[in-house]
C-alpha cells in the first residue's frame, strides 16, 4: 500500500515522530514546524533584560490611559478604594513572648501607639509628609495608584528638623522615572536601573535623579544624588516596593501593560462608534423630487451626451428655486407643531440616525471585561453594567476579587505601611515618648525586638456587602462557633473591634444614665433578625435555629 502525504506531513514527520525523538522535545509548545508557531519567536532572556529597555515606553504608555481612559482611571481608583479605602488604621501586635514581656503591657502598648501613631500619622498637618501635602493614608492611596501605573513605588524616609514637628520622621515620595543609572555609569551585575546591589542581590543604594528627566529646562535633571538604602545601625532610608515576578528582578512592571493594546483598541472603538453616531445625525432629513431624471433632462433641452450641462442647468435653476421658496415660505402651524409647506412635486424623509456599533455592544464589553481582569477588578464595578447582574455571580466576582485585593493589600499597602510606621516607632521609642514601655524594655536593636516592637495588621476598605442580612448573618454563626473572630469580622466592614467595643460601652451607659431601656443581646434571633420573646411557653429558646449575638 502506497501513502501519499504532503511535504509538510513529510518534514512533521521526520522532525516528530517515526523514526526517532523529536528534535523539540514532547510538547506541541516547542514545535518549530507548525504553522501557528514556526514564526514564534519569543526572546529568552533575564527579567532585567525583558523590562528595563521597554519599560520607560510602557510607563508613559500606561499613565497615557490613565489619564483619558475614563475606564482605566476608574480601575485605578477601584484598586485604591478596595484596598485602602477612606482610611488606613493601624492594628498595632506587639509580640510579647519574643520580647520577654506579658499581655498587660502588650495591650496598654498596642493602645497607646495606636493613639499617638494615627494622631501623628493623620493629623490635618500632615506631619508624616515631607512636603506637607498628605495623609498617612493618601501616601498609602499614591502608593497604590503608583502600583497601578508603574509597578512599584519609591520613597525617602527623611529627618526634618522644622519647628513644630512633633516628631522628626517625615517621607517623601519620589517619581520613579528618577531612579535611573547616571550619565558616565555602566549598567553592570551590580548596577542595573539606578538601584547599586550586592553581589546578593540585596540593595545598597539608589541613584536618584535631582529633577525629572523630562524637565529639560530644569539643570538638577541631569544630576544625580545617591542614597543608601539604609542607615549604619539599620533604619531604612528607602522605601522601594515592587512585586517581584521571577528571579533576579530589579524594578517593577505594571499589570496594565498585558492589556495596553487592548486599552488602546476600545479607546478608538468608542471613538469612532461617536463619530460615526455624530455623522450619521448631521443629515437629518432630505428634501426628494418625485420628478423622473429623464423628464427633467428632456425639459432642459439636454440629450445622451449632454447630461452634465442639463445636470449642472438643472441644478442651478431648480434646486435654487426650491431654497427660494422654501426660504420664503411660511410654515404652518398646529397645536405649536410645525408644519413645512414644500416646493411642488418634493416630499420630506426623515433620515433616522444609525447606531449598528453602539457603544453598549458585545464587543465592546469582551474588551471591557479583558481590561477588568488585567487590573484585577470586577467588570460590574468597572463598567457599572449591573444589568446582567444578580446575587449569586455578584458574590461570587466579589469573593474573588477580594482575594485578589487582599493579597495586593498585603504585598504593596501593608509593606509600605508597616516600614513607615517602624521607621516612627523607632523614633517614639527612642525619644522616650512611650509611655507604656517598662524600665529596663529590651532594646530595639538587639535579634527580632524591632520585628517584634513594630508587628501590626492594618485596617483598610470594608469587602462590600450585598445582603446585609444574610452575611450579618453568617458573621455571627462564625462567632459562635468559633470560625472567626470579632477582630476579623470588624476588619471585613473596615472597623476596629476594640473602638466597636469602646463605643458601645459608652453608648450603653448613656442610654442608661438617661432613663432609656438597652435591649439585651440575646434578644435577637440573629437567624430570622428578629426580636424573640423570652418566656413565652413553648418557646425553644435552645434551638440549633436561635442563634444568639
Amino acid at each position: 500500500m502506497i501513502r501519499v502525504i504532503s511535504p509538510d506531513q513529510a518534514v512533521e514527520e521526520l522532525v516528530s515522530g517515526t523514526t526517532g525523538e523529536r528534535m523539540d522535545g514532547g510538547f506541541d509548545a516547542a514545535s518549530r514546524v507548525d504553522r501557528m508557531l514556526a514564526t514564534w519567536d519569543a526572546p529568552l532572556q533575564s527579567a532585567d533584560a525583558d523590562i528595563l529597555p521597554g519599560k520607560p515606553i510602557m510607563d508613559g504608555r500606561a499613565r497615557d490611559a490613565l489619564r483619558n481612559d475614563g475606564y482605566v482611571a476608574a480601575g485605578s481608583t477601584i484598586r485604591k478604594d478596595r484596598i485602602v479605602g477612606a482610611m488606613f488604621m493601624l492594628n498595632s501586635k506587639p509580640d510579647a513572648r519574643v520580647l520577654g514581656l506579658d499581655e498587660d503591657w502588650a495591650q496598654e502598648f498596642q493602645a497607646e501607639v495606636e493613639s499617638k501613631f494615627t494622631l501623628y500619622a493623620e493629623s490635618p498637618e500632615c506631619w508624616i509628609h515631607a512636603g506637607r501635602k498628605m495623609t498617612f493614608t493618601d501616601i498609602i492611596r499614591l502608593a497604590v495608584g503608583m502600583d497601578v501605573a508603574a509597578g512599584e513605588f519609591l520613597a525617602t524616609a527623611e529627618w526634618l528638623r522644622d519647628s513644630g514637628r512633633p516628631y522628626h520622621t517625615a517621607i517623601q515620595v519620589v517619581d520613579v522615572d528618577r531612579l535611573s543609572t547616571p550619565f558616565g555609569e555602566t549598567e553592570n551585575s551590580r548596577l542595573r536601573g539606578g538601584v547599586h546591589m550586592d553581589k546578593w542581590g540585596a540593595p545598597k543604594g539608589y541613584y536618584i535623579r535631582n529633577a525629572h528627566p523630562a524637565d529639560w529646562f530644569n539643570a538638577e535633571s541631569y544630576t544625580w544624588k545617591y542614597v543608601p538604602a539604609r542607615k549604619p545601625w539599620g533604619r531604612a532610608q528607602v522605601i522601594h516596593n515592587y512585586e517581584v515576578m521571577r528571579p533576579d528582578q530589579t524594578r517593577g512592571l505594571s499589570e496594565m501593560v498585558t492589556a495596553l493594546k487592548e486599552i488602546r483598541i476600545t479607546r478608538r472603538f468608542r471613538d469612532v462608534t461617536l463619530q460615526n453616531a455624530v455623522l450619521n445625525a448631521t443629515y437629518a432629513a432630505s428634501i426628494e423630487s418625485d420628478m423622473p431624471s429623464e423628464a427633467v433632462y428632456g425639459m432642459l433641452g439636454g440629450g445622451e451626451g449632454d447630461v452634465g450641462g442639463a445636470l449642472e442647468k438643472y441644478a442651478t435653476q431648480y434646486l435654487g428655486a426650491v431654497a427660494k421658496y422654501s426660504g420664503n415660505a411660511r410654515n404652518l402651524q398646529l397645536d405649536g407643531v410645525k408644519i413645512p409647506h414644500l416646493f411642488p412635486g418634493t416630499k420630506l424623509n426623515l433620515q433616522p440616525v444609525k447606531d449598528d456599533n453602539n457603544a453598549g455592544s458585545d464587543f465592546e464589553k469582551s474588551l471591557l471585561r479583558y481590561i477588568a481582569a488585567a487590573l484585577h477588578v470586577d467588570y460590574h464595578e468597572l463598567s457599572h453594567d449591573f444589568s446582567d447582574a444578580n446575587y449569586s455571580n455578584l458574590k461570587a466576582s466579589l469573593a474573588a476579587t477580594g482575594r485578589t485585593m487582599a493579597a495586593k493589600k498585603r504585598r504593596c499597602a501593608d509593606r509600605v505601611a508597616t516600614i513607615i510606621y517602624r521607621l516612627w516607632l523607632e523614633e517614639a521609642i527612642n525619644k522616650g515618648d512611650i509611655q507604656s514601655m517598662p524600665r529596663n524594655a529590651p532594646s530595639w536593636y538587639d535579634g527580632l525586638n524591632a520585628d517584634a516592637y513594630s508587628h501590626c495588621a492594618w485596617i483598610g476598605a470594608t469587602m462590600g456587602q450585598i445582603d446585609e442580612l444574610k452575611e450579618t448573618q453568617a458573621a455571627v454563626l462564625r462567632l459562635k462557633y468559633q470560625l472567626s473572630t470579632r477582630e476579623d469580622e470588624a476588619a471585613r466592614l473596615g472597623k476596629d473591634w476594640r473602638k466597636l467595643l469602646i463605643q458601645a460601652e459608652r453608648e450603653e451607659k448613656e442610654m442608661i444614665e438617661r432613663g432609656l431601656v438597652v435591649e439585651e443581646a440575646n434578644a435577637i434571633n440573629a437567624a430570622s433578625g428578629t426580636p424573640r420573646e423570652s418566656g413565652v411557653e413553648g418557646e425553644n429558646t435552645g434551638s440549633e435555629e436561635d442563634t444568639d449575638v
